[in-house]
């Protein structure tokens, strides 16, 4: 029960954002997922990046866990956020509030992060 929130005090609101979103941007999700899909197209020309190609708004990315550390130092700094885990592995999640704008620049600064000697 608890893995599916039943342990959540206040499951209602979560719901009620998901309910909110069924019912007002179900049509705007192919934006998210083609979204995702650039994002895993620019990261794949980016060497020492390997990325699972993304099936939804998620896209995953193997990296040595040295440049793991260096990217999550600098995306922070720039505001960018990005899930990272222990031994190299970064989560990007594309979503209402992520335009192509936003998509290009996070692109650009993990290759200038990433190719820095």
């Amino acid at each position: 029960r608890k893995m599916l929130g039943g342990g959540m005090r206040q499951a209602g609101i979560v719901a009620a954002a998901g309910l909110y979103a069924l019912d007002h941007h179900v049509e705007r999700l192919a934006e998210d997922h083609a979204n995702a899909k650039a994002l895993a197209d620019g990261f794949s020309g980016i060497k020492g990046l390997t990325v699972t190609p993304p099936q939804s708004n998620m896209v995953f990315v193997e990296l040595a866990p040295e440049l793991a550390i260096r990217l999550s130092e600098a995306l922070r700094d720039l505001g960018i956020a990005a899930g990272f885990w222990p031994g190299g592995r970064m989560r990007w999640v594309t979503h209402l509030d992520v335009d192509r704008v936003a998509v290009d620049e996070a692109i650009a600064a993990v290759r200038e992060v990433a190719e820095a000697p």
